[in-house]
This record gives C-alpha cells, sequence and structure tokens, in this order.
C-alpha cells in the first residue's frame, strides 16, 4: 500500500491501494494497521478540494484538518498517485 508520505497526519496514515487505482484520485485516511475497515476515503478534485465518501472512525475535526492537509499538499500527492494510475483527479 503507498503511502502519500511516512507520517501520520492528525494520527492517520495518508494512502491507496493497488486496488484503488481504477477510481479517480483519493486518499484513504487509517491507523496503523492500514485497514480499510475503519477507514475514511477523500476524493480529490483537481483544485485540491476532497468530498468524503467515508468517514470511517474520523470526529469532524480529524475530518477537517485531513482534508486542510489534501488541500495545501494535493500537487505533490498527485505526482505518486499518477505514477501508478492513469486515472485523474474527481471531476
Amino acid at each position: 500500500m503507498p503511502k502519500y508520505f511516512n507520517f501520520k497526519v492528525c494520527g492517520y496514515y495518508l494512502y491507496f491501494t493497488a486496488h484503488c487505482i481504477i477510481e479517480c484520485m483519493h486518499v484513504h485516511a487509517s491507523d496503523a494497521r492500514l485497514t480499510v475497515v475503519g477507514s475514511a476515503k477523500f476524493f480529490v478534485k483537481s483544485n485540491g478540494d476532497t468530498e468524503v465518501r467515508n468517514r470511517g472512525v474520523l470526529t469532524d475535526r480529524e475530518l477537517r484538518i485531513i482534508q486542510r492537509f489534501i488541500k495545501e499538499n494535493y500537487r505533490e500527492m498527485y505526482l505518486l498517485w499518477s505514477s501508478m494510475s492513469e486515472k485523474g483527479f474527481y471531476e
């Protein structure tokens, strides 16, 4: 599972899986176990805004912090995503 970064944001790793690359760019947020159960899923738009598809166990505060982080770093994150997928941003 490729992690976008090796550090946690608000206590969660941000990552995607090889199975995910058939969809448009998105970010899973999960704990150290990196399991889909309980993880959040954010679809990323071309301006860095996100649409929360699944909030998992994240609180409203954690969601806002992670969304802000994605907005500030989505271009760098997209470089990793696009190296493994031909799918672009969420429309």
